[in-house]
């Protein structure tokens, strides 16, 4: 520990951070966290743009489109130098991945890791501060490389495990370590995704399934307005997916609940197609770095046709937004076949990466499966009832928030992380009636965390 650091805890033990009201030890805490949690996203961000470059953009010659608020254009146009190394560039980091993680197995753990640990049913890592940084590290290689995976379980893993580390320094109880765990959690979310009021309310959703745990709505608030500035003063401070200028006619109502009901659909084939591929190559019976070879080269051959699947994808959720269709199109399939399949390709794509070995978050994937459902329905729409649908962008976002609000049980969070990612509070209405619907398929059976509770007093007796 380095002398900064030693001063920095007795500095604080002095002033005895546990004791303090609840309001002023959790304003401290949350600065103290967003700061760690602000930091674990921009590392993580760093390294992805570095893991990007050496694999697509060096070794492919693509470049992946980019969100608006990351530096993206909607004057996009892909291409690819040498698409036949888009195997080679998966199947390297695959194997990468597959020997790190031998060294490093509690370093694969995501999302799911922080949530069990608060339930008390894991025990935090032995060494938060190094497994935080290999689980970036891994899933930086796995997404930089082409794998399709989302890059918030290992910030979220990253931020909640250093806020552990922070709240154990301090001497907290047990019980405001593991709140401190999740805080740090939903800040970091909050931070990448600069959407910093759903990355609190993300704290006190995620740990379950029909409850909310609004002790933790205060210290993820100051924590994730922390990190947000943090973050975006490296950044910018441009919404993730730019000011996105959209409204929908009150009549659209009832194609709002259609979407839902699609939307909440997909949320369980996601859902099921995640556990499936696991199960499917845990019984391959060979060993994992052959395991995850083998899902490395499936991922390559995938993207030889439809390269939108590749890595985490959100730079397409602007081009769904403004229905940029030529950007989407391709030599190999019928443009029309390709927007049909592509919510499919990702569901799949997700799961093989995952699956196999690799390691990165389903958040970011399900919100990208999620768009390119939108943009189909809101196309299907529009040829069908145009004076209702004079842009798809609406169903876009709406489907893109409803479909993983209901794979992820968090549909408020979520909800609100998408309204602040597109800085537009026009389509609530809509945006609530879908989400609705959509949760209420999923809520009873079905989730992406496997780790969520039901609700406290199911927690409790457990």
């Amino acid at each position: 520990m380095s002398n900064a650091f030693k001063v920095f805890v007795i500095f604080m033990s002095v002033m005895d951070v546990a004791r303090q009201p609840y309001t002023v030890k959790w304003l401290i805490l949350g600065i103290l966290i967003g700061s760690a949690a602000g930091a674990s996203a921009l590392t993580f961000y760093l390294m992805l743009r570095l893991t990007t470059y050496i694999f697509l953009n060096l070794l492919v010659g693509y470049e992946q489109p980019e969100p608006i608020g990351l530096g993206g254009s909607l004057m996009y146009a892909p291409r690819i130098e040498r698409p036949w190394l888009i195997p080679v560039s998966t199947v390297i980091g695959a194997v990468i991945v597959a020997y790190l993680a031998r060294e490093f197995r509690e370093s694969r753990a995501g999302l799911d890791a922080i949530i069990e640990a608060y339930h008390g049913r894991r025990r935090p890592f032995s060494n938060p501060v190094l497994h935080g940084f290999i689980n970036v590290v891994l899933s930086t290689i796995t997404i930089g490389s082409g794998g399709s995976a989302g890059p918030e379980a290992p910030t979220g893993n990253f931020g909640g495990s250093l806020s552990h580390f922070i709240a154990k320094r301090l001497g907290l109880d047990e019980e405001d370590k593991a709140l401190a765990m999740i805080v740090g959690m939903g800040a970091a979310l909050g931070a990448i995704f600069k959407a910093p009021i759903g990355g609190a309310l993300l704290a006190a959703e995620l740990p379950y399934r029909r409850d909310l745990e609004v002790r933790a709505l205060y210290p993820a608030l100051v924590a994730s307005l922390v990190a947000y500035a943090i973050f975006c003063l490296v950044t910018g401070f441009k919404p993730y997916l730019g000011r996105v200028m959209m409204s929908t006619p009150t009549a659209s109502i009832p194609l709002y609940v259609v979407l839902g009901f699609v939307d909440g659909a997909v949320a369980i084939i996601y859902i099921e197609s995640l556990d499936g591929v696991r199960r499917l190559f845990s019984g391959l019976g060979v060993n994992d770095v052959v395991r995850t070879a083998i899902g490395g080269l499936i991922i390559g051959l995938i993207g030889l046709a439809t390269p939108q699947v590749l890595g985490a994808s959100e730079g397409w959720m602007d081009l769904a937004i403004y229905a940029r269709l030529s950007a989407f199109s391709s030599q190999v399939i019928p443009l029309i076949i390709l927007l049909a399949l592509l919510p499919l390709i990702k569901i799949i794509s997700t799961s093989i990466t995952l699956g196999s070995g690799e390691v990165g978050g389903v958040f970011a994937p399900g919100l990208v499966i999620g768009t390119f459902t939108g943009l189909d329905m809101g196309l299907l729409f529009h040829s069908l009832y145009p004076a209702l649908t004079p842009s798809v962008a609406p169903f876009v976002v709406v489907s893109s928030l409803a479909m993983f609000g209901a794979a992820s049980n968090a549909p408020l969070a979520v909800m609100v992380m998408l309204l602040e990612m597109t800085s537009n509070y026009q389509i609530l209405p809509e945006a609530v009636i879908a989400s609705a619907i959509a949760y209420l398929m999923t809520t009873w059976r079905f989730t992406v965390f496997k780790a969520q509770r039901i609700n406290k007093r199911h927690a409790r007796h457990e």
